[in-house]
């Protein structure tokens, strides 16, 4: 509220409940922005921030307490709970936001509000506004701009408070056991949804009921699928197995990749690949720090991988101008890596006044850099082919560097074999 301009008023809804099968609903799921700014984990919701209004400046709207509906559906803060616990001046049932909402929007000089994300919900602003406009002969006045709220509501969700961090560091650690439990439990043979049930179960164990985003277990050629979901391939001796998977604690989301053989050991050809993308990862999370520009760990990972390329004879030709001419794209599709938070993708501006933006303490990123190589191609000798590999890991910027949230869990082969041996508690 305090980046909001004198005289306005912001409206943030909740996510609204949706429908997986005829009358069978997805598990819930708040909106991140919503769940930011209230901590309030109800659908049919809405925040409105009023800064400076006499009666109270946070005002939410909910679901009205319903004994019946409680009974079958589960309980409700209801007007007064909201109040009580979540921080409300004032809570109203949602059921009479149409008669209300308008009044605390009349007079103001400027509406924030993110266009765009739920349709119904804009055409229902659109109307409060009309409605008001509609009484301009009674001296009804209707906000003169309307603002994009995420420019400034993102821009706070990009650096991560102190608490914040604790919950993502948690997520870190407990995603990393759960993939180590993978590789524990890995064996040809094992169908891949099998170790995404094993992701699963200790995420669940550990306090991550969900995971933050649909998990990828890619083993043999679905590994160069970069958003492979079916994971429902046998696993086969001889290959790797990529695990892409992370859980959600509290709302915030970790993001880790590991890619192991199926058999425990790294054949000659899948130890090379992975060497390079591991040196790649090392390197571009060394390259996060404090007044670096965002671009700089992708640019790091590029000619590490490109000069790997090079080095087992994928690649021929001068290093720069392989570079430049994007030669690498081909074996490595996209970039190192993207912010992180309470979305797994989160938010926040990557450029600013059209430069990348430089790192600052408090933001939250993944590194991610990988090779595949895909199984009809062709164009490359037949030992490299069917290989993906993949290495993410979490990274916060500090005040002097970075810490790694995702360190539990080994990436380099040797450490790799020997957990998979049994060597490693």
């Amino acid at each position: 509220m305090e980046l909001m301009e004198d005289n306005s008023i912001a409206i943030i809804p909740s996510a609204v409940e949706q429908v997986r099968s005829r009358d069978t609903f997805f598990p819930f799921r708040q909106d991140s922005d919503f769940f930011y700014l209230s901590g309030f984990e109800e659908p049919d919701s809405v925040l409105v921030l009023i800064p400076g209004r006499a009666q109270g400046e946070i005002v939410m709207f909910c679901r009205d307490r319903d004994i019946d509906k409680e009974t079958w559906d589960g309980y409700r803060q209801g007007p007064e709970g909201v109040c009580e616990h979540f921080g409300a001046d004032d809570g109203f049932p949602i059921d009479d936001i149409d008669d209300i909402l308008p009044g605390l929007i009349e007079g103001t000089n400027r509406l924030y509000y993110a266009m765009g994300r739920d349709p119904d919900f804009d055409q229902a602003v659109l109307d409060w506004v009309e409605t008001i406009s509609a009484n301009a002969h009674k001296g009804a006045e209707a906000p003169g701009e309307f603002q994009e709220l995420d420019h400034i509501l993102h821009e706070l969700r990009l650096f991560k408070s102190a608490e914040e961090i604790k919950l993502m560091r948690r997520a870190g650690q407990l995603s990393s056991k759960a993939h180590c439990e993978a590789m524990r439990a890995c064996k040809p043979g094992m169908m891949e949804y099998q170790l995404e049930a094993v992701l699963h179960y200790h995420f669940s164990l550990a306090g991550a009921r969900y995971p933050a985003y649909n998990t990828i277990v890619g083993s043999g050629k679905n590994a160069c699928i970069m958003h492979y979901g079916e994971n429902n391939e046998k696993l086969q001796a001889g290959d790797v197995v990529l695990i892409d998977a992370g859980g959600e604690y509290q709302g915030y989301a970790a993001d880790i990749t590991r890619t192991f053989p199926v058999n425990g050991g790294f054949s000659k050809e899948q130890k090379a690949i992975y060497d390079v993308v591991l040196q790649a990862n090392i390197a571009a999370i060394e390259a996060v720090q404090p007044g670096n520009d965002w671009d700089q760990p992708h640019q790091v990972s590029v000619k590490i991988i490109c000069q790997g390329l090079l080095d087992l004879g994928l690649l021929e030709g001068d290093l720069g101008q392989l570079i430049e001419a994007g030669a690498y794209h081909r074996f490595y599709l996209h970039r190192v890596g993207h912010w992180l938070g309470l979305d797994v993708h989160d938010v926040g501006d990557y450029r600013v006044d059209e430069k990348w933006r430089l790192m600052e303490a408090g933001m939250v990123m993944t590194i991610e850099p990988g090779i595949y190589i895909q199984a009809n191609d062709d164009s490359v000798d037949e030992k490299w082919r069917g290989i993906g590999v993949r290495i993410e890991d979490n990274v916060l910027v500090t005040k002097d560097g970075n810490e790694v949230f995702t360190n539990d869990v080994p990436k380099t082969t040797h450490a790799i074999e020997a957990l998979m041996a049994g060597h490693m508690l």
